[in-house]
């Protein structure tokens, strides 16, 4: 048989940051400023590369039987 609690008492901050971490844990290391990357935008990516032959030879390369 569950007891019901008393509606009025709260937790103290200490009791919710020791919930908080028993549910969550710990949080990562923040990433410093230093160790971003810029991101550097490139031409997109050929749908296939540089044909080295003819159409016939592709077609054979790329056919899946």
């Amino acid at each position: 048989m569950a007891t019901e609690e008393d509606p009025g008492k709260r937790f103290t901050d200490e009791e919710l940051a020791f919930l908080r971490h028993a549910r969550f844990g710990q949080l990562p290391e923040r990433v410093r400023p230093e160790d971003h990357v810029q991101l550097v935008e490139t031409d997109h990516r050929p749908d296939r590369p540089e044909s080295t032959g003819g159409e016939d030879e592709w077609m054979l390369r790329s056919s899946a039987g």
